[in-house]
């Protein structure tokens, strides 16, 4: 059941435009903008090796959040949760088949933004050890993004999900040191924007594709705590209509 509701899931959100939109244009204009216009200081090296791991980040919240968040509103306000929940598929059944259609778009987006990267001059860093702590790094991304895109959809109304959730992505994209530093922003504040998990998985992505450090725990253990709080959150109030 999951297997089938995953695929189905797969071919809706390939089939909206504004999604499509959402999860993959944005994040592609956005890297080649900041890659080649200097609008942003990102510190010493070229500036795609900084913004790489953001938009990498940002292309999993767009997908696993706001996306997922938006649609699944407009699926329950129209009554397609509640004919789900007549069936035998159970409520943490169908998210994991909603996470696991995320996860096949967010192949497609990193596969795009990655080459778009590489052609802009990104020398990402981190080796077999890297690319082992990028894929825990997403997934744990996926994870929590996924549980709170499914609490807010289905806890609010469609038309509050649509407006919160476009909300948070800008605000995370601006605040959540995706396409700006941290260091940019007044020193109280960075503690609080350095726990938001758009935040932990850019910082932890850069650690590995820029820096080339190890696994970088702490960006997993905040993500994780996400991930925890999100998907318990959405299995426990999550409403079919």
């Amino acid at each position: 059941m999951i297997v089938a509701q995953a695929l189905l899931e797969t071919r809706m959100l390939l089939r909206h435009g504004e999604q499509l939109l959402l999860t993959v244009i944005i994040p592609t204009l956005l890297l080649v903008l900041f890659s080649t216009v200097e609008i942003v200081d990102t510190g010493a090296g070229e500036p795609v090796d900084f913004l790489a791991p953001g938009v990498l980040a940002l292309a999993v919240l767009s997908t696993a959040f706001t996306g997922q968040a938006i649609s699944t509103g407009f699926e329950r306000r129209y009554g397609v949760l509640k004919r789900l929940g007549a069936s035998p598929l159970p409520r943490w059944a169908l998210m994991c088949a909603k996470s696991a259609s995320v996860l096949i778009v967010e192949v497609l987006q990193i596969a795009l933004l990655t080459a778009v990267a590489l052609s802009l001059g990104w020398s990402p860093k981190g080796g077999v050890v890297g690319a082992l702590a990028v894929a825990a790094l997403l997934l744990a991304g996926t994870a929590a993004f996924s549980g709170l895109g499914l609490l807010m959809a289905g806890t609010l109304r469609a038309e509050a999900t649509l407006a919160a959730a476009n909300l948070v992505f800008v605000l995370l994209l601006v605040c959540g040191g995706v396409v700006v530093p941290l260091e940019r922003f007044p020193e109280a504040a960075q503690t609080v924007l350095g726990a938001l998990p758009v935040a932990a998985l850019a910082d932890g992505l850069r650690e590995v594709l820029q820096h080339g450090a190890g696994v970088p725990w702490a960006a997993l253990a905040v993500l994780a705590g996400w991930a925890v709080a999100g998907l318990g959150l959405a299995a426990r109030f999550f409403r079919w209509e």
